[in-house]
This record gives structure tokens, C-alpha cells and sequence, in this order.
């Protein structure tokens, strides 16, 4: 089985690859995602290899673009958007929750849009407003849409083809700041379910769950809590709509605490629903409250002060200290 070393971005254009090369209908569209192989180079080689009619680059439209996308999709093409930046989604936010989430049941399922819309998310990069943000509980709120984010480049490389072969909408969300860390990736392995969350880091004190870039930050607090003693276990959810609770809840049982950790901010975030529904769940089963480790609730700062905003290593064993204390 052919398994090869890759950054996470190397990953995705890989998986845009192949499924060029599958599917005739497959098309990618965005801003800068021909000539320029996109701002990170995601779909860098593509266009000069698949045409200008597969690989199309579009004004800075991000309405246009998605609402291109949905016709396309009615016409049987199975169209992969690429917002440039998280930010910059907020223009097409109408086409996306009004028409592309709501079609299939207003056509009672009749109808089917199998649109992908990558978008870039999350800071530790150093970027200006509007491009570090984290709204993936915007999206998660609303049915229809199906919202998964990978944390490493062999997730990057399956979920992209499953995403695309699914005929749901899905917003696939890119940690931005883990483009350029390596993973081995098989282009032959058979993947698990897209909406599976999976167990990356065994252990029997507390449960770390997380999807995305904070994935590889849960590693480094549980390697940290090894050298004092405790085990932590790592839960990457992956797919964040829907979600996998009954994943969460196997791992709960086990180590009967639980702190979910993400960039977003805490207040009304993804973990707001998990620690609910955990709670109902595993309330026999916990010895501790359902803790979060989040963004604050302000604006996203400037760069020089994304290192304060951000979750790092100490909120996220200080989250630890405070479950175990129980």
C-alpha cells in the first residue's frame, strides 16, 4: 500500500486531483484558485493541468460564487468553492443558508446540491482583521449543511473525496495555521465515515475533545499531563454536523471528564452543545462538570495579540487541573 509523507494543503490538492481526474463534473471555483494556485497554494498545479473550465477563477464575488455553484449544482455538476478566507464568507452567508442548506427539503428531497465550500479558518498566522476567524457553529446551526474540519493531512486528503462525493452541501473547514504540518497519507486505505469521530490518544483520566487545529494542541496537554502522572485521552471529532456523540459519550464513560477545547469563542460555541447533550447523557457517568477552552467573546484582536486570545497549552491544562480537582 502506497503511503506517502505530505503537509496538510499538499493533502487537499491531492485529493482536488483525483477527484478532477474521476469525475468530469467536478469543478473548482474561487478567487485566485487558477493562475495563482490559490493565497496558500492549496489548488496550486490545476488549472494548468485540468483547464480553465474545470479550475475557474471568479471575481471577488463570494455571493456570486456560491450562488454559481448551487446552479451548477442543479445542472448535475458537483462544483468545490474555495472562500478565501474565513471572513470573507459572511457575503455569501445568504445564498448558503437560504438557498443552498434549505433546497432539498423545500424540493422534498427531490432536489440535491452537492456543493463544497472550502473555507480557510482559524488563526495563529499573523493575518490582518477578517482573516483569522473561527464560524463553524454558524453554519452548524443550520440544517441542511453538513460541517467537518480535519486535523491532519491523511483526514485533509479522505474527508475532501467524501465530502465531494456526498450529494449534501458541506462547508469544509481548513485549519489554516496546520497547512504545513506533514502526516503520512495512504491515497489507497479505505476510510471510515465521514461524521466519525475517532480516538487519537488513548487514556483513562479525562477526556480532551477537539477538532481542527486544536487537535495537535490536545496532544501537547496530554503529553505535558503524562510527565505529572495523569492520562489524558485525545477525541478528534472531525465532523462538527453532524456530530458524534455517541463517540464522545464511549470516551466519557471511560474517563468520566470531559474538557472540549476549540478557537472559537466559548460563548454559544460548538462546545455549548456538547457539554449539554454530554451532560444528559453521562450525568451518572461524570465526576466532574463538562468543561470548555475557547476564544473569548470579542472581536478576533490584532496579530500581536492572537497569542492572548487563542487557546494555548496553559488555558488548556489549566481546564485539566480544574476537572481532575473535582
Amino acid at each position: 500500500m502506497a503511503v506517502e509523507k505530505m503537509a496538510l494543503a499538499k493533502a487537499i490538492n491531492e485529493s482536488l486531483r483525483r477527484a478532477l481526474e474521476t469525475d468530469p463534473k467536478v469543478v473548482i471555483m474561487g478567487e485566485d484558485v487558477g493562475k495563482l494556485g490559490g493565497v496558500f497554494r492549496v489548488t496550486d498545479g490545476l488549472q494548468k493541468d485540468f483547464g480553465e473550465s474545470r479550475v475557474i477563477d471568479t471575481p471577488l464575488a463570494e455571493s456570486g460564487i456560491v450562488g454559481t455553484a448551487i446552479g451548477l449544482a442543479l445542472r448535475g455538476y458537483r462544483p468545490v468553492v474555495e472562500i478565501q478566507f474565513d471572513g470573507f464568507v459572511f457575503p455569501a452567508y445568504d445564498q448558503i443558508v437560504t438557498q443552498l442548506a434549505k433546497m432539498h427539503a423545500r424540493s422534498l428531497g427531490t432536489v440535491k446540491l452537492p456543493v463544497v465550500i472550502r473555507i480557510p479558518y482559524g488563526g495563529g498566522i499573523g493575518a490582518v482583521e477578517h482573516h483569522s476567524e473561527s464560524p463553524e457553529s454558524l453554519f452548524a446551526h443550520v440544517a441542511g449543511l453538513k460541517v467537518v474540519s480535519p486535523s491532519n493531512a491523511s483526514d485533509a486528503y479522505w474527508m475532501m473525496q467524501q465530502a465531494i462525493q456526498s450529494d449534501d452541501p458541506v462547508i469544509f473547514f481548513e485549519p489554516k495555521r496546520r497547512y504545513w504540518d506533514k502526516g503520512e497519507v495512504s491515497t489507497e486505505a479505505i476510510p471510515g465515515p465521514l461524521h466519525k469521530a475517532r480516538v487519537t490518544r488513548e487514556g483513562t483520566d479525562l477526556t480532551l475533545a477537539a477538532y481542527g487545529p486544536m487537535v495537535k494542541l490536545c496532544h501537547e496537554a496530554a503529553d505535558a499531563a503524562a510527565e505529572e502522572g495523569k492520562s489524558l485521552e485525545v477525541l478528534d471529532l472531525r465532523s462538527i454536523s453532524p456530530l458524534d456523540f455517541d463517540s464522545v459519550q464511549a470516551s466519557v464513560e471511560k474517563t468520566r471528564r470531559l474538557v472540549v477545547v476549540h478557537e472559537a469563542p466559548v460563548f454559544f460555541g460548538s462546545g455549548a452543545e456538547i457539554a449539554a447533550r454530554i451532560t444528559e447523557r453521562c450525568f451518572y457517568h461524570l465526576e466532574a462538570p463538562v468543561l470548555r477552552v475557547g476564544g473569548y467573546h470579542v472581536p478576533y484582536p490584532p496579530a500581536r495579540l492572537e497569542e492572548e486570545y487563542l487557546p494555548g497549552l496553559d488555558r488548556v491544562l489549566d481546564a485539566v487541573d480544574r476537572s481532575l480537582a473535582y
